[in-house]
């Protein structure tokens, strides 16, 4: 399918939807407009879950999308979690730690990809959930500026310590699959 029509699936343009909307999430954040970025960051999800499922019920899917998907994901969340560490939000080590995951796990795979050695990165299900439990701890630290609660507190706290261990251990989990798999006998494969 050429470029621009793989570009003009709706699967895609909700995915575009999606970018378009993360300068303006950060601007409400910086600018302490948390109904807003709020709002903003649930029609973010909302393309999301519905860009999928447009792409399978249209079969409209596309390699453009296969790659433009996962990455405005990551933008989406590395973003906010950068935004959020820098309105004090978010402690900076969970930062760290989710940025060196995901700056590891492209590295290792754009180096496989790259040398031809592997072409399937999956994500396992730790790397599924740890990423779940990012979403999720994003939406309280939103929920949070909203609606001050303790047990809203308590649980964001939680949540972001949660993250703290998940990134590091799903990395090593990443690379303990992608290890396993690089030396696996070519007959099993």
């Amino acid at each position: 399918m050429p470029f621009l029509a793989q570009l003009r699936a709706a699967p895609n343009l909700l995915t575009l939807l999606r970018l378009f909307i993360l300068p303006f999430l950060v601007i409400e954040i910086l600018d302490n407009n948390y109904p807003a970025a709020f709002a903003l960051f649930v029609v973010a999800g909302i393309t999301d879950g519905l860009d999928g499922l447009l792409a399978r019920w249209l079969s409209q899917r596309t390699t453009l999308g296969q790659y433009m998907d996962p990455i405005a994901d990551k933008l989406l969340l590395s973003t906010l979690f950068m935004v959020l560490t820098h309105a004090n939000l978010i402690p900076r080590y969970v930062t760290v730690l989710v940025f060196s995951r995901d700056l590891g796990i492209l590295l290792i795979s754009t180096l496989l990809f790259a040398t031809g050695t592997m072409r399937d990165f999956r994500p396992s299900l730790l790397g599924k959930a740890n990423t779940l439990i990012q979403i999720v701890g994003v939406v309280c630290v939103l929920l949070e500026r909203l609606w001050p609660a303790a047990g809203l507190s308590a649980m964001t706290g939680g949540l972001l310590q949660l993250i703290a261990v998940l990134a590091p251990v799903s990395a090593a989990q990443y690379a303990w699959i992608v290890f396993r798999r690089i030396n696996a006998d070519p007959a099993t494969a």
